[in-house]
């Protein structure tokens, strides 16, 4: 690799800069956009695993979680299925699935469009897992997913910030969760 002297005369140039500025007292400050967040939560039901998975394993149905209202969907489990939730109050989230597992019972889907005022969120996915205890009695579910927030620049309102987003979903998993676990344990 060749370097010009130019390129060389402008490379300690800068580090001169820099040198001057911090022995000034000012500290440089690099520009980056938002970091991926991620969220994981699980909860135990006490049931069989089959019995979780027969809920939860129809991707085509999210009638379990709470704010939702009407899920509307293609394809049932294939890879590339798609689905629209329509929640409480009419927000929309479009979703597509991207795994599926029945044997393991799990899947990843991924948010195609929502809106940030409904989840605070860009380039959502998600993994439910629905793992059995050793006795096979209880079963453990996980939701976890990663995402950025909602506002993809430097300096987000608070409503989009980092930290509302991973309120917004760490909210979302909990109640879910244990919507899950009550409809599933008293037998509803």
């Amino acid at each position: 690799m060749r370097m010009t002297i130019g390129k060389a005369i402008a490379g300690v140039a800068a580090l001169a800069v820099a040198g001057t500025a911090l022995s000034a007292g000012f500290e440089p400050t690099w520009a980056h956009g938002p970091t991926r967040q991620k969220v994981r939560e699980s909860i135990e039901i006490n049931a069989p695993a089959a019995k979780v998975w027969a809920v939860i394993g129809n991707f085509q149905d999210m009638s379990w979680l709470p704010p939702v209202t009407k899920t509307e969907g293609e394809k049932g489990n294939e890879i590339g299925a798609t689905r629209r939730l329509t929640l409480t109050g009419g927000g929309i989230v479009d979703e597509e699935l991207y795994k599926f597992d029945a044997a393991a019972m799990t899947y990843s889907y991924r948010i195609t469009a929502v809106d940030v005022k409904v989840l605070p969120v860009n380039n959502y996915s998600s993994t439910l897992t629905v793992t059995p205890s050793a006795d096979g009695k209880a079963t453990t579910l996980e939701w976890a997913g990663a995402f950025y927030r909602g506002f993809p620049n430097n300096d987000p309102p608070p409503e989009l910030s980092d930290e509302a987003s991973v309120k917004a979903v760490k909210g979302l998993y909990q109640t879910g969760l244990e919507a899950l676990k009550k409809k599933i344990e008293s037998g509803s």
